[in-house]
């Protein structure tokens, strides 16, 4: 284990691997089994970072089969007490574009996942705020959209129009297949969680109500490298750990578990 212990972690997809400097992997246990790949620690904007591939090292892992149990754990494990989801979605709306960049406030669960470490006793954690306040905070600038609602689908099929439209009537923003359950899997480990989510294009479903002239979104690598400069500039801006309703909450409860 290297000897600087992070506190910030990132899950992000492919593309990520030149973020940190001097990295350093570290294979990680879990009682649910290993992570979707070592972890690498290093360092982003003098902080010291700990970065997951949520797919794997090479993309083997689909978004319904990701251990998510196995990647929050091993990331609070080497230290992280903040995680930053960096992700593509689809856009619902006209005011999500393609191109764009968003910090979810809310979420819609649509999955079948397991979704909690709590395998026994009764223990119900708060989720009506599901993304950290005071982290969405430190991560909004004026190249992000501010709030929107996140909705997550099992896959890995796309929506049917009929869903997808109907996602878009209730003023659901956008769609992905990974937001959850890490979100809750955090809550649960006493993290702060937030999302960075690049708008990579419009969902199939609703794609007819696209305007006729909207502009054409970045190539996705250009994409890509924006949300990783992004990422590492939100690391940078990350004031101190402070006191949070993510952790306190673990202080009024008995877990099933050590909290590792």
């Amino acid at each position: 284990m290297p000897s600087a212990i992070p506190d910030i972690a990132v899950i992000a997809g492919s593309g990520f691997d030149s973020l940190l400097k001097e990295p350093v992997s570290v294979t990680i246990e879990t009682p649910y089994g290993l992570p979707s790949a070592d972890i690498a620690i290093g360092n982003v904007a003098g902080r010291r970072v700990a970065l997951l591939a949520r797919h794997g090292s090479a993309n083997e892992h689909p978004p319904h089969l990701v251990n998510y149990r196995a990647n929050i754990w091993a990331l609070r494990k080497v230290g992280a007490r903040r995680i930053l989801s960096a992700c593509t979605v689809s856009s619902l709306q006209p005011a999500t574009r393609p191109g764009t960049f968003v910090v979810p406030d809310q979420l819609v669960d649509r999955t079948g996942r397991v979704q909690s470490f709590m395998d026994t006793g009764i223990v119900h954690a708060p989720f009506a705020e599901p993304f950290c306040s005071q982290f969405r905070s430190s991560i909004l600038n004026e190249d992000v959209i501010d709030g929107g609602t996140l909705v997550v689908i099992d896959g890995p099929r796309f929506s049917t129009r009929a869903e997808a439209e109907w996602y878009a009537a209730q003023g659901w923003s956008m769609i992905n297949m990974t937001g959850h359950p890490e979100a809750i899997l955090a809550r649960e480990l006493g993290l702060c969680f937030a999302s960075l989510a690049l708008v990579a294009n419009r969902d199939a479903g609703v794609a007819s109500t696209a305007p006729a002239d909207e502009p054409r979104p970045p190539q996705h690598a250009d994409s890509i490298d924006r949300l990783k400069g992004l990422v590492a500039q939100a690391i940078s801006a990350m004031p101190a750990l402070e006191e949070c309703p993510c952790r306190t909450w673990l202080g009024t409860v008995d877990l099933p578990f050590e909290l590792p």
